[in-house]
């Protein structure tokens, strides 16, 4: 359940149409469970990696370019035990060179500029090893995963159970960041470009 529309616990009935035309009646429910528990996740470094400048002479011409790999803490905190799950939201949707990933923005000229992706490694909750699972179908199927993205959702399982999320208070990991530039024959790069991801991580309730 999406922490920022914790839902209605309501129902709704088109009520006092006439009996001649009860044929064209149409009933809408709205439904949906207030949770007492909340959990607050944060990042460390205020969720910021900064790659510095980098020439147009250090990017390969005809392939993607890696930058180094980055690391960011993620500690989320519940209220209490909480099955949760988290997504993102790529707020540079559509720039991306891998669908999967999140854009970096654009050059002046409307071209791609890379992309980056989010990894989950050493995952902890109440000071136990856990796994992380995936869902790619909204939660009602699981499977091992690290992956941190808008087009999935990341829950925390038990080891020796990689199918159901499990509820936890205290969850702890690395986010890994893998960022590559496109290839720069591709790129009008005559002036400075600014590289501009930006990701907000989600909680969502199940």
């Amino acid at each position: 359940m999406d922490k920022y529309f914790p839902a209605l616990l309501a129902s709704l009935l088109l009520a006092n149409v006439p009996s001649a035309l009860a044929s064209s009646q149409a009933e809408l429910s709205v439904s949906g469970v207030i949770t007492p528990k909340a959990c607050t996740p944060g990042l460390a470094e205020g969720g910021t990696i900064d790659h510095g400048k980098v020439t147009v002479r250090d990017l390969n011409q005809d392939r993607d370019t890696l930058l180094p790999r980055n690391t960011l803490h993620l500690n989320v905190r519940c209220e209490g035990s909480t099955l949760f799950a988290m997504t993102t939201i790529d707020n540079r949707h559509g720039t991306s060179v891998i669908p999967n990933h999140h854009g970096l923005g654009t050059t002046p000229n409307d071209e791609k500029l890379g992309s980056v992706s989010l990894s989950l490694s050493n995952p902890m909750a109440d000071t136990m090893a856990v796994r992380t699972i995936v869902s790619l179908d909204g939660g009602t199927t699981w499977t091992p995963g690290t992956q941190l993205g808008h087009l999935n959702l990341l829950a925390v399982a038990a080891m020796d159970n990689p199918t159901q999320p499990m509820a936890v208070t205290i969850f702890e990991a690395d986010i890994v960041l893998y960022t590559r530039i496109a290839r720069a024959d591709g790129l009008t790069l005559t002036d400075e470009v600014l590289v501009d991801g930006h990701a907000t991580l989600e909680m969502k309730y199940l």
